[in-house]
Parts: structure tokens; sequence; C-alpha cells
């Protein structure tokens, strides 16, 4: 199971740590403020409060064994650098960094970051999907290929099993939670049936998703 580290826990950083959380990843939260930590200490597999910039206290977390780490620290552009230096520097393999603007999404390629993400850029991206489908209520794009989609179900899925469904014969996705509700069923079994209401959580390649948005 891959392991997510989401250093700066503001609005965005925070919705990201949960969601992550709640499709069943382990999630290590990182922020300076004290009641940052403790508010969503409940939402995420660890809460720790720490520099990011001091890179003693995030190698005494382990950084350099995480998989994937997301840089959102806010204002402070300084800071949003030293971290995403800190984690490239320590192992990580993966680093996703939030920037403000060309310029310092600039300056965090030059230094490692794998992945640039835009916050009200990417809401964009989301909103026009919404728009032009109302099968999907959430997107995010993983790569310049392959999304994770939140899908409401079809009616022609109802009451059927995902092993009857086959989704990735048929449509080239792969369910990776069903949701009902308040309920997640994180890694349905091919038993699991889909049921009226329910929203599914798949990931695949964008042209297979496209064709979903499309009934």
């Amino acid at each position: 199971m891959k392991q997510f580290a989401v250093i700066g826990c503001g609005r965005f950083g925070s919705s990201v740590a949960r969601t992550l959380y709640g499709l069943g990843f382990d999630v290590l939260a990182i922020d300076s403020n004290e009641d940052t930590i403790q508010n969503i200490a409940d939402s995420v597999t660890h809460a720790v409060q720490a520099d990011a910039t001091e890179e003693n206290s995030i190698k005494s977390l382990g950084m350099g064994n995480f998989d994937v780490a997301i840089i959102t620290i806010g204002s402070n552009i300084q800071s949003s650098i030293m971290a995403t230096l800190i984690a490239k520097e320590l192992g990580v393999k993966y680093v996703v960094a939030k920037a403000q603007n060309e310029l310092h999404a600039k300056v965090l390629y030059k230094i490692g970051a794998d992945r640039i993400v835009f916050p009200e850029r990417d809401m964009g991206v989301r909103l026009a999907h919404n728009l032009v489908s109302s099968n999907i209520l959430d997107y995010i794009e993983l790569a310049p290929d392959y999304s994770i989609v939140e899908i409401a179900s079809l009616t022609e899925w109802e009451g059927s099993s995902l092993r009857d469904l086959n989704m990735r014969a048929k449509y080239g996705i792969n369910v990776m939670a069903i949701k009902r509700g308040t309920e997640i069923n994180i890694s349905p079994s091919a038993l699991d049936s889909v049921k009226k209401g329910d929203v599914l959580v798949v990931i695949g390649h964008n042209d297979d998703i496209q064709k979903i948005e499309k009934k």
C-alpha cells in the first residue's frame, strides 16, 4: 500500500489528506500549526506538528520511506521550496507541490518536483468535467493520461455485481471503492453489487473515462 505525506494542512492540503485516507491509504499529515494538526488528527493515519523546512525534523519522521509527498504550504513560497527540496533529498519517490504562479512552478520543477498543481486551475478542470457530464462527480488528474474519478452509478449497472459488470474488460477502468451514503467500501470484492445512488471511485485512462462521461 502506498504511503503519502501531506506537508501543509490548510484547506487544500487537509482536503487531499482526508481524501487519500478515506480511500484507504496511509497518510502522514505535517503542519507547523498545533491547532491545524489537532483538527486533522482523527482524519489521517498520523498527524505531526513539525517545521517542514527543518531537515532533521522531517528526516526523523522517516520521510524517505514515503512513496509520495504532497507539499501544499500556502503563502510562504520559500518554505514551499525548502520543503520540496528536503523531500527530494531524503529520497521521496514522487513529490507533488502546490504552486502559486508560473514562476513558483518553474523553481519547484528545477529543484526536483515531479508534479505541480495549481488548485484553482485544477478545480476548473473538475468543474468542466462536471458540466459536460452529470455522471462525473469529481475528477483528479494523476498523470497526463490517467485520472481518478467519482462517478454516479449508471442505471444499467444497478443490481449487478462487479464481477458481472466486468468493468476492466468492458470500460477499461478499475473500481477502487464504492461510496454508499456515508459508508465507503474500500477495495470492493467481485461479489459486491452496485445499487441505485452508489458512487464509484474508479481509476482509468482518460480516453476510457470519457466514454463513460458520454453515456
